[in-house]
């Protein structure tokens, strides 16, 4: 085994993950993993239930959480300026990295909520011990730059994550739903890595077990968002790969970049918090 999944959605990302802890636990014993993390939007709710069913099931459990960066301190909430938010995946590594975890999380809704929980580079730095850190999907900051063409600011952006997080506990995260910007996004990706040496690790930004369940996410996005499935403005994800693949399938994928997979099996490696 070669893969890991460090980023994924259970049904505490509230009406946009759809995969149940039970399914999405069962369904990674059936594919062979040896280890799987959570990683709900902002939010820890599920973290003791999928920790004691992935012990029940003789798997690792990784305790994580995709939090929203504020574009700018927290604490400013201002129209047109703030009303949007990178994202950021954080797994715990040890006791202390789950108690940093917990602190970010509530602080970011006590402190920095704005239409959602927030936190901030100053909180990242302040809580970033016994946290590994992902750079995120393409709503992260560093793709974001990257995508905008902004690539020096997109460069010191990742440097300023690997002083926050220390060396070896901070990866460039790139993913292939079937998105062009993803795979635009993944080659900036690519060269980054070779560059400033920071290590690339592969995802699949899971929101639901079987890719047959795709029509149900759909379904959930439209209670989500209050509108139907005859509305062709409504929000949908542009692709049905959004499920927990197996490693087959994220090595037809990745097969180019093999370390990007076994990176995964590093990052699972590393994380050994116990309850």
């Amino acid at each position: 085994m070669s893969f890991v999944h460090l980023h994924c959605h259970t049904e505490y990302s509230l009406l946009d993950g759809s995969a149940r802890i039970k399914g999405i636990v069962k369904k990674a014993v059936e594919l062979g993993m040896p280890a799987l993390a959570i990683t709900d939007h902002g939010v820890l709710y599920g973290a003791i239930d999928f920790y004691k069913e992935c012990k029940k099931n003789g798997i690792k459990p990784i305790i994580g959480c995709e939090v929203y960066v504020a574009p700018r301190q927290r604490i400013q909430k201002e129209k047109a300026f703030d009303d949007y938010q990178y994202h950021l995946v954080l797994l715990a590594k040890n006791h202390q990295g789950y108690q940093n975890l917990l602190t970010l999380v509530s602080e970011a809704f006590v402190s920095g909520f704005y239409y959602k929980p927030r936190v901030d580079k100053q909180l990242l730095q302040k809580y970033s011990k016994g946290l590994i850190c992902l750079s995120g999907c393409i709503a992260g900051e560093i793709p974001q730059l990257l995508l905008q063409n902004q690539k020096d600011s997109a460069y010191a952006a990742a440097r300023e994550y690997l002083q926050m997080f220390g060396e070896g506990n901070f990866f460039l995260e790139i993913s292939d739903h079937g998105i062009e910007e993803e795979r635009i996004a993944s080659q900036e990706l690519l060269q980054m890595s070779e560059q400033l040496g920071i290590p690339l690790v592969a995802t699949n930004d899971v929101h639901y077990v079987e890719k047959q369940d795709a029509r149900a996410h759909e379904i959930l996005l439209c209670i989500q968002t209050g509108k139907t499935l005859n509305d062709e403005k409504r929000l949908t994800f542009p692709t049905q790969e959004f499920y927990l693949k197996s490693e087959k399938e994220m090595q037809l994928l990745f097969g180019e970049v093999p370390q990007a997979l076994e990176n995964t099996l590093l990052v699972a490696k590393k994380c050994e918090l116990d309850f």
